[in-house]
């Protein structure tokens, strides 16, 4: 049969698990509060990013093509005349 120092001793490492199994809860908790925060800020920042290339798109869209440039047509000099 176990001594009561033995069970003493049980008893002991079996309260330091728990205390540790409760550290480890809280720790637990507060990472799944971070993770869904940041989960939350990446998908806001995904939905800016979105409309951000929207706008850039509808602005290429409006500006003239490279391969045919406005024609320029030089201002007429008032010394020419």
């Amino acid at each position: 049969m176990a001594t009561p120092t033995q069970i003493e001793q049980v008893a002991e490492r079996t309260e330091r698990l728990l205390v540790r199994y409760r550290e480890l809860q809280r720790a637990n908790v507060l990472l799944a509060e971070q993770v869904a925060t940041l989960t939350h800020e990446r998908d806001s920042l995904k939905s800016r990013l979105g409309a951000a290339r929207a706008r850039i798109d509808a602005l290429l869209e409006r500006l003239p093509q490279i391969g045919n440039p406005p024609a320029i047509r030089p201002a007429p000099r008032k010394d020419a005349e």
